[in-house]
């Protein structure tokens, strides 16, 4: 199962359930879905999960029951699968070895095949996560240590993965050798150790930001100190580059760059190459308003608000009936006339995926009195599904997979539709680098050029990852 999610590890903290939880609110973005902390006073481990958002989920009252200077929290949002109280983490499991609990953000594109040979041999699964494979790995390994039998689970697996695992007085975060997710290393003012999915996160709880994780490596982090390992193979960096173009935060920290900071150089790029006589400069809010800001500095064209979203409407969100199902974008997005009327309208949005959307927000803003409406995108076309966390559609149901930039421009009803060139994208995101040389990111949405294989097509696209 392919899982979004963010996580938060705190270790030495005698208020650790609690700060995991405000470090959760500030990663709510990475999963709206279902929340969970589970902490460990020494003696005993306590575990907490609910459906929703992390304000839905914990009471004070739970969090009071949550005692112990360890915690391990985490947000998930299921782009496939089962949606249920059973796929909440983080997972907390007894075998030989005591209790393990492991919180996980990513994809192991050979989950399918391990967890069918490991049921042939008698486990027993109770969820479709791929956490929990991982799990009966690492129980089933001959390893001594708690960290070999993760290493030796690990090397088994294929995919993207950034894991926090609680045993006992060890708190264990890891990032796959490729690097497709980010983890962030803390410190808080007492000497207390935090492990983030972004830096926005100890931004909220006062932690000071140490590094990032190196893709592949392993930090241990007891009662001794912390550890650093690298027990996996080296392999080239491919960071998720929809992190930077819409996942992650715009105040978090990646790479040593602000998220911000890029995706205003994504919009000046697209600026650059893109240009379009206009009275007004927009963005389809939260994700596309850093390009828009970009966009409008470099082109000299006014921004301002032409949309206004409605905050209070999550992913959750259910879908009229069909006879009132034309009002679904405008409960989530209103434009304001005064500011559109009679304009010709630049929308700025950060990707274009199955294109649907796009139709309804242009003839909204055409509703509204403006003359004239370009649609400018601050990526490159998505041609091709991922396979490594993100929620993106077969490739059918990728509008650019299949249709022309002019064709996906009739189709929204705009006057002009452009994207940013793969070329600007990736001197936005690190202008230092060489154009001739590899890239450290994953451009495989984009080029369909795969870092890590995977099962054909037909079968991701199986009951299980359908979506």
């Amino acid at each position: 199962m392919k899982e979004y999610c963010g996580l938060v590890g705190i270790y030495g903290h005698p208020e650790a359930a609690r700060l995991a939880y405000l470090g959760l609110y500030a990663l709510q973005h990475r999963g709206q879905e279902s929340a969970g902390i589970i902490s460990w006073d020494g003696h005993e481990v306590r575990a907490e999960r609910g459906m929703g958002l992390v304000a839905e989920v914990f009471t004070e009252g739970q969090l009071d029951r949550l005692a112990g200077d360890v915690a391990l929290g985490h947000v998930r949002y299921s782009t496939a699968g089962d949606s249920s109280l059973n796929e909440a983490q983080p997972l907390v499991v007894r075998y030989s070895g005591g209790f393990m609990a492991v919180g996980h953000n990513g994809n192991i594109v050979n989950a399918l095949e391990i967890r069918a040979h490991l049921v042939e041999e008698g486990s027993i699964f109770q969820s479709t996560s791929d956490s929990e494979v991982i799990v009966h790995l690492i129980a089933r390994s001959r390893q001594k240590s708690f960290a070999d039998r993760i290493v030796d689970a690990l090397s088994k697996i294929r995919g993207a993965y950034s894991l926090l695992f609680l045993k006992d007085d060890e708190l264990i975060a890891i990032r796959d050798p490729y690097g497709f997710r980010p983890l962030v290393l803390g410190k808080l003012a007492d000497s207390s150790w935090v492990i983030v999915s972004e830096t926005c996160a100890l931004d909220l709880i006062e932690a000071r930001l140490v590094r990032e994780l190196d893709p592949g490596e392993m930090l241990i982090i007891n009662r001794q100190g912390i550890v650093s390992h690298k027990p996996f193979a080296s392999q080239p960096q491919r960071f998720c580059v929809f992190e930077y173009i819409y996942f992650a935060r715009p105040d978090s920290v990646l790479g040593g760059r602000s998220v911000h900071a890029i995706r205003k150089e994504l919009g000046r790029q697209l600026a650059r190459e893109t240009k379009v006589e206009a009275d007004l400069v927009i963005a389809v809010p939260d994700s596309g308003t850093s390009a828009a800001l970009g966009f409008a500095e470099e082109s000299g064209i006014a921004y301002d608000l032409g949309l206004i979203r409605n905050r209070y409407v999550g992913r959750t969100f259910i879908e009229p009936r069909q006879s009132i199902r034309h009002f679904g974008v405008k409960v989530k997005l209103n434009a304001v006339k005064d500011v559109l009327c009679g304009k010709r309208v630049i929308i700025i949005d950060d990707s274009l995926v199955r294109a649907t959307t796009s139709r309804k927000i242009v003839k909204m803003i055409r509703a509204a009195g403006a003359t004239q409406v370009h649609l400018r995108i601050a990526s490159p076309p998505m041609r091709y599904p991922c396979y490594y966390g993100i929620d993106t559609p077969t490739r059918r149901e990728l509008i650019a997979s299949t249709h022309s930039v002019e064709e996906i421009c009739r189709y929204i009803t705009s006057d002009s539709l452009a994207y940013l060139s793969i070329a600007g994208m990736k001197k936005a995101i690190d202008p230092a680098a060489d154009p001739k040389e590899e890239e450290n990111i994953c451009l495989a949405c984009f080029t369909g050029d795969y870092p890590i294989s995977f099962p054909g097509e037909e079968i991701m696209q199986s009951a299980r990852y359908r979506e």
